[in-house]
């Protein structure tokens, strides 16, 4: 797009662009351009600005994080006071009057006051966050305030302008001189579960609710905190109007806001009389745990404002509306009990089991405790009393507990050490939240996503195993392993297929008549004996390894070449290989050093897979292993990669070295600290065995390695390749594979780091920024000239 040359004219087109697509986002909820392109335009102005300071408006979109809040808040006085609403619950009793008795009342009221049959109501969701006002002058924000206690609120008007959704500069010219709009500032769902899945991750602490999470956002002393929160605003009603006009009706006003920029929810509408309150309030109560902010009921407000002035006010309220609360989404209950769930993904969560409690309508008897350190920063034991919320669709949790009522002598909960389901050892690697099963091939809890990943396309290819056969084949007990799958015959598939059909009420009409089809089972038991001709990545990819997607089982099949190696070589050996480190080599080890896992690989085995493409270790195996390696991995304090190697040149093996003892290693050239810090290493027997497992695992390798073997060099090896758009003579597939075979890594984004971009037909983003970067950009023509020059020459390394 072009753009004006003139710097303060290009500045008034960007403030416009960005403001548009503010609108476009918040307001239409219909966004015309990428969040990337929004960035783009916002770090143009930025920019621009910084070169130009003199153009820097009060209401730029760059202003929204502004300084930090010194020594607390300043007190505003609200002109016109922002009063609290009377609520109506719902009651005990067998019809609609007695059920809603307060709404019926507060309807009737107004019909005898105004003398009006079923006057109309403005309705709307309430909201579920922190009440604000805002102030433009001249279209401009100037001020934003909490409510407060009703008259005095709290100056937060530089956390307010981190708020996208908020305005900085009203649309149109019709707004009067100035204006006062209020409504709620609110965390929605997504960005609340978000910012406590990062939390949790990060072992920080977690917002209890959505409206808690509003709440303490707004109140940060530092806006860019605030900024971070992802906070949305909508605006619901207008305190001071000066110099100018607004409509006549609140449901027109609703309207008119939106016209000058502000969101208002879709959700608003108007109803006549009781018989409209209720039949709204229902349909949001239907549409409550779809909607992507909480809230905890509707509001009515009679919509003509001759009307309200006539009611006029009571006490702190109006007499002109009501807010009609729904069921509370929080409540207090007991722990009776804390278990461990295992999901398809081998995931262990602690759940709450609970005493029986009504959270917004439904009886919550169970709540997630998320992870071992959610449970540990929130202290949850057994007996505790406990805040349970439920909101949306998002499964009941403990929020928090209610400390001061704990009984005498409960303990602090930790995770078990093995599965509850298959026994298998639990594993948390470091700086992970979360434990796993390691049982992943046995484990019924993990069964069915086991299997559904085994015979995917990328793994052994099992045409026609999809979820819905797996379901049904784990669901009636034919499958247990992977390895059962080579065990079935076709009156196994033709009976399940009849179970599930009864089950499900779905038997056809043929098979009523004794007609039974059978080429489906026929084709699955092609398929089933077509996987068993396979290749070592496939193999090692669809065991379901965590970690280890297909690039690295193409690499463990590179450098070790066997599967029987891959099983046996423990982690600290494992960690030399490219592209392997610690948490990648411990998922591998530890999923191997369970025995079941080793069991149903030896079956699948037996059922008769072939891995086609086994080979000896990779020659270039002998620069990367050796006594030197095997210190580092044991990670003594003080003894360096300079010192291993020292120690390397000085002797063979484990045992020379430590039957030499810490004075010959300090003569060797080895600190002293360092030299005393190994000594006590190896004094350490599971230390000392695990280098001996370790050392005898590193030589099994070399020797594996023919002695004629040369260590060669890929062709592309080192070097890393991304591929954009659409390629004519080969899929994106065959392309990444041939790369890979000829040494390449091929990654899925563009960086410094790249070595080339293949570029096919409607390349994208990251052709742009390839050339951004000064990235050399290949076109297939030139892919396809290199793929048949090595390969010709029978170049594949993998």
């Amino acid at each position: 797009m072009s753009h004006s040359s003139d710097p303060k004219v290009h500045a008034a087109e960007l403030r416009e662009q960005i403001e548009r697509a503010n609108y476009q986002y918040h307001v239409l909820d219909d966004p015309r351009i990428t969040d990337i392109e929004f960035d783009r335009l916002l770090r143009e102005l930025e920019a621009l600005e910084t070169a130009h300071p003199e153009l820097a408006t009060p209401d730029s979109p760059t202003r929204r994080v502004g300084a930090r809040a010194v020594g607390g808040f300043a007190e505003v006085q609200h002109a016109i006071p922002m009063l609290s609403l009377s609520n109506a619950f719902e009651q005990e009793g067998d019809t609609e009057l007695e059920r809603f008795r307060e709404v019926a009342e507060f309807e009737r009221r107004i019909e005898q006051t105004l003398q009006r049959r079923e006057p109309v109501f403005s309705v709307e969701p309430k909201l579920d966050g922190l009440a604000i006002s805002l102030r433009y002058e001249d279209g401009v924000f100037v001020q934003g305030a909490t409510r407060g206690d009703g008259a005095t609120g709290e100056d937060v008007t530089a956390n307010l302008r981190t708020v996208d959704a908020i305005p900085l500069r009203l649309r149109g010219k019709d707004w009067p001189r100035v204006l006062e709009v209020r409504g709620e500032v609110i965390m929605l769902r997504k960005d609340f579960e978000a910012f406590n899945a990062h939390a949790r991750e990060h072992g920080e602490k977690v917002l209890a609710n959505p409206r808690n999470g509003a709440a303490g956002s707004l109140r940060q002393l530092d806006p860019a905190i605030t900024k971070r929160r992802k906070l949305s605003f909508f605006a619901y009603a207008i305190g001071v109007v000066e110099g100018g006009t607004i409509p006549d009706t609140h449901s027109a006003t609703l309207q008119k806001l939106r016209d000058w920029g502000f969101p208002v929810s879709h959700e608003v509408g108007t109803a006549k009389g009781f018989k409209g309150l209720l039949a709204y309030y229902r349909r949001i109560g239907e549409k409550r745990d779809s909607l992507p902010f909480d809230i905890d009921g509707v509001v009515y407000k009679l919509d003509d404002y001759e009307g309200q002035r006539e009611m006029g006010f009571v006490s702190r309220a109006p007499r002109w509306a009501i807010a009609h609360k729904f069921p509370a989404q929080e409540q207090t209950t007991t722990v009776e009990a804390i278990e461990i769930n295992i999901g398809r993904t081998g995931a262990a969560t602690p759940l709450a089991r609970l005493k029986p409690v009504q959270v917004a309508g439904v009886t919550v008897s169970n709540a997630t405790l998320h992870n071992a350190d959610q449970v540990a920063r929130l202290d949850v034991r057994v007996g505790d009393t406990v805040i349970v919320r439920r909101a949306g669709d998002v499964i009941p949790e403990v929020v928090r507990v209610m400390s001061e009522l704990r009984p005498p002598h409960t303990k602090a909960w930790h995770m078990p050490s093995h599965c509850p389901v298959c026994n298998s050892e639990l594993l948390r690697e470091e700086g992970e939240a979360v434990w796993r099963c390691s049982g992943g091939l046995i484990c019924p809890a993990q069964r069915k996503e086991a299997l559904i990943h085994f015979a995917a396309r990328r793994a052994m290819d099992i045409e026609g195993i999809g979820e819905r056969f797996v379901d049904a084949l784990v669901d009636f007990g034919y499958v247990h392993t992977p390895a059962d799958l080579y065990q079935l015959t076709l009156d196994d598939f033709l009976e399940m297929k009849r179970r599930a059909d009864e089950r499900d009420g779905t038997t056809p009409e043929t098979v009523k008549q004794g007609k039974v089809a059978t080429k489906w089972a026929e084709n699955l038991l092609e398929a089933i004996e077509a996987s068993k001709r396979s290749t070592l990545p496939r193999f090692l990819y669809a065991l379901g390894i965590m970690h280890i997607g297909e690039s690295t089982a193409k690499t463990l099949a590179s450098w070790l070449g066997r599967l029987e190696l891959v099983r046996s070589t423990p982690a600290p050996v494992l960690r030399v290989l490219p592209d392997i480190g610690d948490e990648v080599a411990n998922s591998i080890d530890g999923f191997f050093a369970q025995e079941g896992n080793q069991r149903v690989v030896d079956a699948l085995l037996a059922a008769g897979i072939e891995l086609g493409d086994e080979s000896a270790p990779s020659p270039k195996l002998r620069g990367k292993l050796g006594l030197g390696v095997l210190l580092d991995t044991a990670k003594v304090s003080k003894l360096g990669p300079k010192s291993t190697q020292q120690l390397a040149q000085h002797y063979r093996s484990l045992k020379q070295l430590a039957d030499a003892g810490a004075s010959h290693w300090v003569v060797a050239g080895v600190p002293s600290a360092a030299a005393t810090n190994l000594e006590l290493f190896l004094a350490d027997q599971e230390n000392r065995k695990a280098l001996e497992e370790a050392e005898a695992a590193m030589q099994r390798l070399l020797d594996a390695i023919p002695k004629s073997a040369k260590a060669e060099a890929a062709p592309l090896e080192g070097q890393t390749v991304v591929l954009t758009g659409t390629l004519a003579g080969l899929t994106r597939d065959e392309a990444k594979e041939r790369l890979e075979a000829l040494g390449a890594k091929v990654s899925g984004s563009v960086s410094k780091k790249t070595s080339f971009v293949v570029a096919g037909t409607e390349a994208g983003s990251k052709l742009d920024k390839a050339q951004e970067l000064g990235v050399e950009v290949w076109d297939e023509a030139r892919l396809l000239a290199l793929l048949a020059e090595h390969e010709s020459e029978g170049d594949l390394w993998i």
